[in-house]
C-alpha cells in the first residue's frame, strides 16, 4: 500500500514541476489551428472585384439560415450581391456555404475571435467579409 501511495505522489510531483504545463497562456500564446479549421468567413476578391455572382446557393444550403443575399446587376449585365450578410450569432460554422459555392467565392479563415459588446457587431456585412 505504501508503494502505491509513493507512486501516486511521484506522478503528482512530476506534474507540479515547472516546464510541464499543459495550458496555453492565451492571449499571449495561441495554439496553431489545423488547415481544416473552420473559422470566420471571408469573401474572395479577384481582379479588384468580388467573385460572388449572387447565385443563392450558400443561403439555400445553410442549415442555420444565417446568410442573406440581395442580387443586383452591374453595367455589363453581370450579377453581383448588393447585400451579402452573415449573422454570426446564428452560424454553426458547418462550412456548407463554402462547399456549395461553384466559384469558391467564400472561404473560411483560421480566425476565431468573435468577442464584441453589441449584438449588431455579429452581423457581418459584405464590406466586413471582404477585409
Amino acid at each position: 500500500m505504501i508503494k502505491e501511495l509513493i507512486q501516486g505522489l511521484s506522478i503528482t510531483a512530476k506534474h507540479l514541476l515547472p516546464g510541464n504545463s499543459t495550458t496555453v497562456e492565451y492571449p499571449k500564446q495561441r495554439l496553431e489551428t489545423s488547415e481544416r479549421f473552420r473559422g470566420l468567413h471571408h469573401l474572395v476578391l479577384e481582379h479588384d472585384r468580388e467573385k460572388c455572382v449572387a447565385c443563392y446557393l450558400c443561403p439555400t444550403v445553410c442549415p442555420a439560415k444565417c446568410i442573406t443575399i440581395e442580387a443586383g446587376e452591374d453595367k455589363n449585365g453581370k450579377k453581383y450581391p448588393t447585400v451579402y450578410q452573415i449573422d454570426m450569432l446564428r452560424c454553426i460554422f458547418c462550412g456548407y456555404c463554402v462547399e456549395a459555392c461553384p466559384l469558391e467565392a467564400i472561404e473560411m479563415t483560421g480566425e476565431y475571435e468573435l468577442a464584441n459588446y453589441k449584438r449588431e457587431d455579429f452581423c457581418f456585412t459584405k464590406e466586413r467579409l471582404l477585409k
